[in-house]
């Protein structure tokens, strides 16, 4: 309590005093003025101290708000400034890594649709070339056994071979096959002339070297069907591993795919959260920063006054 305060209360005790006196010495009393105001005085000592003590009691409550509650927001103010550069750096990695993801399915099903598409390439020139070597072959497997026929008949010296179905198949293979030319025109000019002309001996010279024409020509025939038995074989063995290394790159793209499309997701979600984080911590700091200085401002006139 002030000092003026005091006096107040003071003077105010004398002449209360003092009219107390006069009154009692009216009415004939013996009262000594001294003592009440000295009791009243006393009184009021314990009422100052009372109250002052209870002043003191805020007061001092008051200072260690100022005291914890500057040192929490400084804390709080020190967490925040470390925490906002960091999210800043997480929402620049974290959108980095989005795009990344983007760009990383994008490439995933480009490549697997090219995977796809060789697959569907090599099985159609695998379906093509299957039904090529099983034309080809056919037709070589006849003309074989077309001249295997015609060999035993001209052996034998059957009469009408010209005009068996064997006979044609040798005509179209002594123009098609590859063939020397002493070859082809023997085979020709036996073929024109008849399988067994009217003078016996000009025929078994003829049909010998015809049988011998024609047994190289199947032995050719047949060393060419095994040749493309062999690469057909090899074909189908290329193609067996294509399918199985795309089947296999495909499901890996698939989950490739799949995989980066979820964290995608997972990325998007924890960007919004980390840019909501930001918002909400750099609201809180300049908050805080406001409130301290409210509160640096509040608790030194506070001080002052006291």
């Amino acid at each position: 309590m002030s000092v003026l305060r005091i006096l107040c209360l003071f003077a105010g005790a004398q002449l209360a005093g003092a009219t107390a006196a006069t009154a009692s010495s009216r009415a004939g009393l013996s009262v000594n003025p001294i003592r009440r105001v000295v009791t009243m005085l006393q009184m009021m000592q314990k009422k100052v101290t009372a109250e002052g003590e209870k002043e003191q009691e805020l007061y001092d409550k008051f200072a260690c708000y100022c005291k914890t509650g500057a040192a929490s927001l400084g804390k709080s103010i020190e967490a925040a400034e470390t925490k906002i550069p960091q999210l800043e750096s997480d929402l620049k990695g974290g959108g980095a890594e989005k795009a990344q993801l983007a760009s990383d399915v994008v490439s995933a099903k480009a490549d697997r649709k090219e995977a796809k598409r060789a697959m569907a390439e090599g099985t159609a020139i695998r379906a093509k070339g299957a039904a090529a070597f099983a034309k080809e072959t056919a037709e070589q497997k006849a003309d074989i056994t077309a001249m295997g026929g015609a060999i035993n008949s001209i052996e034998k010296g059957t009469s009408g071979f010209l005009q068996t179905s064997a006979a044609t198949v040798l005509r179209r293979l002594a123009v098609s096959a590859d063939l020397g030319i002493d070859s082809r025109d023997a085979l020709t000019s036996f073929l024109a002339e008849g399988s067994k002309d009217a003078d016996e001996e000009s025929y078994e010279p003829a049909s010998g070297e015809i049988v011998g024409i024609l047994k190289q020509m199947k032995e050719t025939m047949e060393s060419e069907i095994a040749g493309a038995v062999a690469e057909e074989a090899a074909s189908i063995k290329d193609y067996d591993a294509l399918m199985a290394a795309k089947s296999k790159e495909t499901d890996a793209l698939t989950a490739e795919v799949e995989s980066k499309t979820s964290r995608l997701g997972e990325v998007g979600m924890e960007l919004v959260n980390q840019a909501q984080d930001l918002a909400d911590s750099g609201k809180a700091l300049a908050e805080d920063k406001k409130f301290a200085g409210d509160l640096g401002g509040s608790c030194k006139t506070k001080a002052d006054e006291w």
